[in-house]
């Protein structure tokens, strides 16, 4: 695998104004400068994606991307990394070392510029290259090698950084005015000793509270407080509303890193089968540390699960049986207050009624149960 280019520097274009006496100028003269302005300006709209697509294909790359390695302070030893040349011309690129000075949020390194603020994480100084420069063909590829020195007072832990290939010499490339493309690998040697590996979860949520179907993403915040690297990795486990487990997976399955001293965000998602339906909680336990040393992080997040092509049935039955029991109720109400307003001559037709409005409430009544008992039914058990 190699390392895609990480960083680029881009020339600021700025146009130039076109400046016009339109009293001076007759009208056919100002619209051929106007209509050369306008297909000049297509001109340039056509051929710019075609030179970006240009740059693109061109550049360099470097292999292996990631040299990680536990050493002893005092130790020498050789690496070699190679280089191609994906050009179509012979380029020069000229290799230096640099140090990490951080990642951003989502894990991508942070270089440190030269003279920038020294911390506890340097090698670049450990770092010895046989070749400064080098020449390469069209499509050539060539091996160097370097040496690393680990000092015999280095601090236990983990030092970050890399072995640069630039098409711009190094005091360009650190001034910020290179106008090339640059090429990195990333180097993390761990130094043995009283190293502190300590991590936390700062954050555990997912998108939204309430789900229609088991299809739910979540994302948590790492903090690596220790000095080492640290590769958070475990089992998600989601709950449904009885306690039973109803499925597992596995977090960050590509073991990626937190840098030490910052925090990192993983985002990830989860496919249940099946309807859901009700509350759900995920239990999230990371484990990090070198083997045998363990150390489990953990953190739990709920969320509801209501497929509405079930509530929306459900919900609309119940508002019907609630709505037909309201105007069965109201319409005994008023027939009682009329049979008793008649009098004597209204016993008759009492004995012949009666019956009917007690039977429909009855009827009303249990239709409405059954409604309830169904919806808790399947709130437990769907």
């Amino acid at each position: 695998m190699q390392m895609l280019l990480l960083e680029s520097y881009l020339l600021e274009i700025h146009p130039t104004s076109l400046y016009m006496n339109t009293r001076t100028q007759s009208q056919p003269l100002q619209a051929l400068i106007s209509l050369s302005v306008l297909c000049f300006g297509v001109m340039l709209a056509v051929l710019a994606p075609l030179s970006v697509s240009a740059q693109d294909s061109a550049g360099v790359s470097i292999s292996p991307a990631i040299i990680e390695e536990t050493l002893d302070p005092g130790v020498e030893k050789e690496y070699t990394v190679s280089i191609e040349n994906l050009n179509q011309t012979t380029e020069t690129f000229y290799l230096f070392a640099r140090d990490i000075e951080g990642v951003t949020g989502n894990g991508t390194p942070i270089f440190a510029r030269d003279g920038a603020e020294r911390t506890e994480y340097e090698l670049s100084t450990w770092v010895e290259l046989t070749a400064s420069e080098l020449t390469l063909e069209p499509g050539e590829e060539q091996q160097v090698s370097f040496i690393m020195r680990v000092p015999n007072n280095a601090s236990p832990g983990s030092h970050f950084g890399g072995v640069f290939i630039s098409v711009d010499p190094p005091e360009i490339a650190y001034s910020g005015a290179a106008v090339g493309y640059q090429v990195a690998n990333i180097i993390s040697i761990r130094v043995s000793g009283d190293a502190v590996e300590s991590a936390s979860i700062r954050q555990f949520a997912t998108d939204k509270f309430l789900y229609s179907k088991q299809e739910v993403d979540f994302s948590v915040r790492i903090e690596n407080e220790g000095n080492v690297l640290v590769r958070p990795t475990g089992p998600l486990e989601v709950y449904n509303m009885l306690g039973e487990k109803v499925d597992t997976i596995v977090f960050n399955t590509n073991q990626a890193a937190v840098f030490p001293g910052v925090s990192r965000d993983y985002a990830f998602g989860w496919e249940g089968e099946g309807v859901g339906f009700g509350r759900y909680e995920a239990v999230l336990s990371a484990v990090y540390g070198d083997t045998g040393a363990k150390k489990t992080i953990s953190s739990t997040v709920t969320f509801w699960v209501l497929p509405m092509n079930i509530i929306g049935p459900a919900a609309g039955v119940l508002a019907l049986l609630l709505l037909v029991t309201y105007i069965g109720v109201r319409i005994y109400i008023k027939r009682t207050l009329a049979h008793l307003s008649y009098g004597g001559n209204t016993r008759i037709v009492r004995r012949r009624r009666k019956n009917k409005p007690t039977l429909l409430l009855l009827l009303v009544v249990m239709l409405t149960v059954t409604a309830l008992f169904l919806i808790i039914l399947l709130a437990l058990f769907a």
